[in-house]
């Protein structure tokens, strides 16, 4: 008898148990392109192209390395539709006495995985996920009892734990985190290194094709498509930025420009969530460039920070907090998404670039989704909810562990500050000194009222209003209160009515 492996779409990665404990003469591997995975969002173009692209190419190195494969395609007739489904339908043309998955990233899938045994009439073992550097009982251990869940002390426990950065028990330098040399604006004439493009092969053009005949109706740019689509592409993209853009990443990391929507970013998530990279090889690498002498600490510790800290956190969050996290919502927003979240039809220039570049290449970086489109969300009240959904379907990197946390924590404060410390809010005047965009924009950061005031600014104000029953108690808001108590009544009047005016065009469709 032999064992059925299914592999999922955010696994390719051949050092995985379920595939390095194979008997490749008996057992069988499983991949399937299921609409239900593919549809459930509606994804954006470009991201299911690259999964599905990614995909087939991991499933010819299998064959090439002597494993058995079942590649079940989109539109072939084999496809039954769900993972499930796919199952039954494979145990039952050959003789499996047993199935074998890693855990997924979604609570969803992982609880209907939780019933397979019983469905299927065989034994389904689901095995941990050993990609990452914790594992959900040890985030566990580390949170139960805890009043407050802030990254910053998990983060210095995974750097002891795995020898990060360390000098002993001290962090090298002598500081966990070099943040505040990390808030740089940059000039606009800043000449940054090219980001790294690949043409599409005849397995990627195949997959474009389906793409534009099943998918067409989905979210964003199809072409120009130029993502890595296997692991050798992946580590060329990895390499090329610890050489070319980590020793100025530090320094620009928040910083945003106008038509450059790559600039000194790794752009390496795509690849770390399904799995042609791994955490702890990427954090090697930004490691030896330090003590290489080729990349500053404040630039790798922040680097590292991103990927040993925040995404082993938010992962582990996701799985402690779920399934609450994700009807969470603290703020009572019910709002729905304006058009231009899908045309970007807007004259607000920081929000149009920022869902241009999404649109174009289902990606951002974390300053654009946090503070500009992020921000807007909480400002203007909108569904928790359909938010969510936005950010899980449009970015390639995007799935619900890394997603949900990300947005129902740190963007929208629904949980009520599980995640973070404060809501990320702010007015014009962060956007302005962190980019170019207000340049080019039909309003003026500087005005707070009137036709063209920019609408982050009252829109900022409005919400310190309305919250403050909420608000007022935190102590990092504290500041922020005291300025809004000193303020003149007209003043406030004045910019809570323009947020209304606000909101009433977005609820009625017209263009702002």
């Amino acid at each position: 008898m032999a064992t059925l492996i299914l592999v999922l779409g955010d696994q390719l990665t051949p050092s995985l148990p379920v595939l390095s404990q194979a008997d490749k003469a008996n057992d069988r591997v499983l991949l399937a392109e299921v609409k239900e995975e593919a549809t459930y969002v509606k994804h954006h173009k470009k991201k299911i192209a690259f999964l599905f692209s990614a995909m087939r190419h991991f499933a010819k190195q299998l064959t090439e390395h002597g494993f058995g494969v079942t590649y079940i395609k989109y539109d072939s007739a084999e496809n039954k539709g769900s993972l499930l489904e796919q199952i039954k339908h494979t145990l039952a043309k050959g003789s499996f006495d047993h199935v074998k998955v890693t855990m997924p990233g979604e609570y969803r899938l992982y609880k209907s995985m939780q019933q397979w045994q019983q469905v299927l009439n065989v034994p389904v073992t689901i095995d941990d996920d050993p990609r990452f550097l914790a594992t959900i009982d040890e985030f566990k251990q580390w949170a139960d009892g805890r009043k407050q869940y802030r990254m910053e002390f998990f983060y210095r426990e995974m750097r002891r734990k795995h020898g990060i950065l360390m000098e002993g028990k001290n962090p090298v330098g002598g500081k966990w985190n070099y943040d505040a040399q990390n808030r740089e604006p940059m000039s606009a004439t800043e000449q940054v290194p090219l980001h790294s493009k690949f043409a599409p092969d005849i397995v990627t053009q195949e997959v474009i094709s389906l793409v534009e005949d099943n998918f067409y109706d989905h979210f964003g740019d199809l072409t120009p498509f130029h993502y890595a689509v296997t692991r050798t592409q992946a580590l060329q993209v990895l390499n090329t930025f610890i050489d070319e853009r980590l020793p100025q990443f530090g320094q620009y990391q928040d910083a945003m420009i106008e038509g450059k929507p790559w600039l000194y970013h790794s752009h390496i998530a795509l690849y770390l969530n399904c799995g042609l990279l791994t955490p702890l090889e990427c954090i090697s690498a930004a490691e030896q460039a330090y003590y290489a002498g080729t990349a500053p600490l404040n630039s790798v510790e922040g680097f590292i920070r991103q990927i040993l800290g925040w995404r082993e956190f938010v992962r582990g969050f996701y799985w402690y907090f779920m399934p609450g996290l994700k009807t969470g919502n603290y703020f009572n927003h019910t709002r729905s998404l304006p058009a231009f979240f899908w045309d970007t039809q807007t004259n607000m220039n920081c929000m149009r670039q920022c869902i241009k570049e999404t649109k174009a290449n289902a990606y951002a970086h974390h300053i654009q989704r946090l503070m500009v489109i992020g921000n807007f969300c909480l400002l203007a009240g909108l569904s928790p909810n359909d938010v969510q959904q936005w950010y899980l379907l449009v970015y390639a990197d995007a799935y619900e562990w890394v997603e949900l946390p990300n947005v129902a924590g740190m963007i929208l404060y629904s949980d009520g500050g599980h995640l973070a410390s404060k809501p990320y809010v702010a007015s014009g005047s962060y956007i302005n000194k962190m980019s170019n965009y207000c340049k080019n924009c039909g309003y003026h950061v500087s005005k707070k009222t009137g036709e063209k005031a920019c609408p982050f600014n009252y829109l900022y104000w409005n919400f310190i209003s309305q919250q403050k029953e909420k608000l007022k108690g935190n102590p990092r808001m504290a500041m922020i209160y005291k300025t809004y108590e000193r303020m003149k009544d007209d003043n406030i009047d004045a910019m809570k009515a323009h947020a209304n005016a606000f909101i009433n065009k977005l609820e009625n469709n017209e263009e702002v």
